[in-house]
């Protein structure tokens, strides 16, 4: 059975072929030495009579010693030649187990060590260090956005800054320090220092970013790279722990959650591993294993908050906003959850839920009561996002025109061409379209004559203030006379109070939401609410007049902007 080691398994087999050269070395060298013996004791009698017979001067030789004289030269000859032989296929053979055991502990583009050969190395840098009293320090690098290179320039020219890059470590660190590259573009080192030397590794590794920020000319290309780097030390953990078996992985782990850090803090930068940092990245580990539960058990609600005509205090419809009701941390916003959710990919899966849950509990409503639903930027990269609200809504007969769908500004910029198809296939279908948080982004005049929106919605943060700062007063005057001139309707949100109603309301005809009308509720207190004022939907159903949606399967090219 083959060892689950490689680098035993080479070592053994390597062992194995120096028996193997040895034992046939002998072998040959014995039948060489016993057909040499052998041609001496023949030799000395045939060869002159043999002599003597071609002279014509004497008779024949033993016929029976001539042929074992021939066969003994063949055998010496035949053992001579094989001994060669053998001896270049053993040598050979060495050169490429040596070789093959080079590759194994070593990135073949770089030269530098590999994910395999570091750890171990580390562990043996961290025993020496120990000995000495010494501390070591481990970092892990990564190159910002270096997936852009290569897409751009191809993998030949990202072959050449890797090199290039490591060349540069390699020619700052000090003799003794490790340096490896783990895959990808990223690297790690490792080197052992005196603890009064602290402020000198991190003048080293400030070096680091900064040589990986020097231009990198390949060809005709120059490119510039940053880098984020994670460093932990062993001065963080106990010695015991860090002595312990598996030292030298913590450490490495502990580099990999600073490194996340720097990239989180905006990157090209360094960052040292702190305590907390292990404890956020285990609680980020627990939410993430939470949500995936939760997203199978349900938990994921939606609840709502109304939306009021600030000029007649009608309620017009509802914002359906997320909340996770996790039996273990309560009921939690989604400020929270929902960046998780995006980047661990789930967001879809969410979404559906949501929607479906939402359409449901809609369908009780008076249906002149809208439901508007926020959309996420990464659900809008998806081409079929649009068919696939249409589809939901004919699964549960909840007519378009009381739908709408919100689109913050930053939705706008990743693909505009894509994200016009889309909205313009839901407004054709009645979904009313809303520009929400608009004033914080970087949305221009052009995007908004461009794009097709039904209204605007104005941020919280300009409508907070509204008494108290005049500037924001100023703001949100301007964008209301804008939303007249383009006649799009305005939403404001974040009303908190009276004052701010008030203020409004002199501004012209708007639409509102905020805590001064109620905090957003679950479906069991809507539907009271709605009660109350006699807005459920009657008894024969909600589609009433609204006309079914014509839905037809078509790919988003094949739409007219």
């Amino acid at each position: 059975m083959l060892s689950a080691n490689p680098e035993i398994t080479i070592s053994a087999r390597r062992g194995f072929t120096l028996m193997e050269s040895r034992y046939f070395d002998g072998v040959t060298l014995g039948i060489a030495a016993a057909s040499i013996l052998l041609f001496l004791a023949t030799g000395g009698t045939v060869l002159p009579e043999l002599v003597r017979y071609w002279r014509g001067l004497g008779g024949e030789p033993d016929v029976i010693l001539a042929n074992a004289l021939i066969l003994n030269i063949a055998v010496i000859l035949f053992g001579w030649s094989r001994y060669k032989a053998l001896s270049r296929e053993l040598v050979e053979r060495r050169k490429s187990e040596e070789q093959a055991l080079r590759l194994a502990d070593t990135d073949p583009l770089t030269g530098c060590q590999n994910r395999r050969s570091f750890l171990p190395a580390v562990n043996a840098l961290a025993a020496a260090a120990a000995g000495s009293g010494r501390e070591v320090a481990v970092g892990l690098i990564d190159l910002d956005h270096f997936k852009a290179i290569n897409d751009y320039h191809g993998h030949q020219i990202g072959d050449g800054v890797l090199l290039a890059t490591a060349a540069r470590f390699r020619d700052l660190l000090p003799e003794g320090a490790l340096l490896a590259r783990l895959g990808g573009d990223e690297f790690a080192f490792a080197l052992a220092y005196h603890n009064e030397d602290h402020a000198r590794i991190e003048s080293l590794v400030d070096r680091l970013v900064g040589s990986a920020a020097n231009a990198i000319e390949i060809g005709d290309a120059q490119l510039e790279v940053s880098v984020s780097v994670g460093v932990a030390s062993s001065r963080h953990a106990g010695d015991a722990d860090f002595r312990a078996a598996g030292g030298g992985e913590d450490l490495m782990n502990r580099a990999d959650i600073a490194m996340y850090q720097a990239k989180k803090r905006g990157r090209n930068r360094l960052q040292w591993f702190e305590p907390a940092m292990e404890y956020e990245q285990r609680f980020r580990g627990e939410l993430e294993a939470g949500i995936r539960r939760g997203l199978r058990a349900g938990e994921f609600v939606p609840f709502y908050e109304q939306q009021i005509d600030l000029d007649t205090g009608e309620l017009i419809g509802f914002e359906m906003l997320a909340r996770w009701q996790s039996p273990d941390l309560g009921l939690v916003n989604p400020d929270i959850f929902i960046p998780i959710i995006e980047e661990m990919g789930l967001i879809e899966d969410l979404a559906k839920g949501l929607m479906a849950q939402a359409f449901e509990d809609a369908k009780k409503w008076h249906p002149r009561l809208t439901i508007a639903i926020n959309v996420s930027p990464l659900q809008l990269r998806d081409p079929w996002f649009a068919q696939k609200i249409l589809k939901m809504l004919v699964a549960h007969a909840f007519p378009a025109s009381r739908l709408e769908i919100e689109i913050t500004e930053s939705a706008l910029h990743d693909n505009p061409g894509l994200v016009r198809t889309t909205l313009t296939g839901l407004r054709n279908q009645g979904v009313i379209v809303t520009l929400d948080d608009f004033g914080m982004g970087y949305s221009s005049l052009s995007q908004l004559r461009m794009l097709p929106f039904d209204r605007l919605k104005i941020d919280r943060s300009f409508i907070r203030d509204l008494k108290h700062d005049e500037t924001n007063a100023k703001l949100v005057g301007a964008i209301i006379s804008m939303g007249v001139g383009l006649e799009l309707p305005l939403v404001a949100e974040g009303i908190e109070n009276d004052a701010i109603l008030n203020t409004l309301r002199g501004m012209g005809r708007l639409k509102g939401q905020g805590y001064h009308y109620g905090r957003p509720e679950p479906a069991d207190q809507v539907l009271e609410r709605l009660s109350a004022l006699d807005l459920l939907a009657p008894e024969a159903g909600t589609l009433g007049e609204h006309e079914p949606i014509d839905l037809v399967e078509t790919s988003p090219a094949q739409k007219t902007a």
